[in-house]
C-alpha cells in the first residue's frame, strides 16, 4: 500500500480528530547525519503537501512534526521550514525512540525554543512522569504515550512511591489500594490483592482498574504541574515529586 501526504490527511479528515499530525519520517535517533538531513527535507516537503491537501482547516488542526534526530543545525532547519508554513500547532517528534533521557532533554533544550509560545508544542510519545515533567520544563504543552495503558495491562501501575507490579506474588494478601495517596476509582473501591487476583484469573476487569488508575495518576500529575507552574514553584515540585517516587539517575530506564 503506497502512502502519500495527500492520501494520508484525507484519511485523517475523514476520521475527523480535532488535531491531526503531518506525514513525516521518524528516522532512528542514531542514524547517520546525512540520512537525517535527506529526511528533514523530505518531512517539510510532505508538510507542505498536506497542508496544501488539508480540506479542514476551521475544525481540524493540523500540527507540523518537528524531526531532525539528535542535529542541533537538523532541528533547527526543520522548525524553520514548519514555522513558516504557519502551522496551528508544531510537534517534535523522533524522540523517546532509544536515546537516552539525558540525550532526549538535550534536544528538547534547543528545539522547544525555536517554536511560538503561542501555539500549542507537542512531545510525541512520551509518558513516563519524569518525562512530563522535563518537558513542561522545557516548554512542552502536550503530551501523549501507550505507555500508562501498556503496563498496565501487564499489570503494572504508577503510584506517588514508585512503580508497582502488582500482579506479583507479595501482594496476594496485600489489603492496601495501589496507593495510598490516590483518590481515583481503583483506589478507593478495591485492594491490591483483589486486583491481583482479576489479572492472574484473566478478569479484564482487573486490566481496566490498573489502566483507569494510571491515566488518573498522570491526569492529576499534570494538574499538579500546572499548579506548579501558576505559581513559580515547578523546579520545587519536581524535587519533591522525584524525591517521593524513588527516582535517580540510577532507576532512570525503569521509571
Amino acid at each position: 500500500m503506497f502512502l502519500s501526504p495527500e492520501k494520508a490527511i484525507a484519511i485523517e479528515n475523514a476520521l475527523g480528530p480535532d488535531i491531526m499530525m503531518s506525514f513525516d519520517e521518524c528516522p532512528p535517533f542514531f542514524e547517520s547525519y546525512d540520512y537525517v538531513k535527506k529526511s528533514v527535507a523530505r518531512t517539510s516537503r510532505w508538510a507542505e503537501r498536506g497542508l496544501e491537501a488539508h480540506k479542514n482547516p476551521d475544525y481540524q488542526a493540523l500540527f507540523g512534526i518537528v524531526q531532525g534526530a539528535g542535529f542541533q543545525d537538523l532541528r533547527e532547519q526543520s522548525a524553520k521550514d514548519l514555522v513558516s508554513m504557519d502551522f496551528p500547532g508544531y510537534s517534535i517528534g523522533g524522540l523517546s525512540v532509544g536515546e537516552s533521557k539525558d540525550e532526549m532533554n538535550r534536544v528538547l533544550d534547543f528545539t522547544t525554543p525555536l517554536l511560538p509560545e503561542n501555539k500549542p508544542r507537542y512531545l510525541m510519545g512520551v509518558g513516563s512522569a519524569d518525562a512530563l515533567i522535563d518537558g513542561a520544563l522545557r516548554g512542552i504543552d502536550m503530551f501523549d504515550c501507550v505507555l500508562p495503558t501498556r503496563i498496565a495491562r501487564n499489570g503494572t501501575v504508577m503510584t506517588s512511591h514508585g512503580r508497582l507490579v502488582v500482579k506479583n506474588a507479595k501482594y496476594a494478601r496485600d489489603f492496601s489500594p495501589l496507593d495510598d495517596n490516590c483518590n481515583c476509582y481503583a483506589c478507593r473501591n478495591f485492594t491490591r490483592a483483589y486486583i491481583r487476583h482479576l489479572i492472574h484469573t484473566d478478569e479484564a476487569f482487573g486490566m481496566r482498574l490498573t489502566t483507569y488508575h494510571n491515566l488518573y495518576f498522570l491526569l492529576h500529575l499534570m494538574q499538579q504541574v500546572r499548579e506548579a507552574i501558576a505559581n513559580d514553584a515547578l523546579l520545587d515540585f519536581k524535587e519533591s515529586f522525584f524525591e517521593e517516587y524513588g527516582y535517580n539517575t540510577a532507576n532512570a530506564k525503569n521509571f
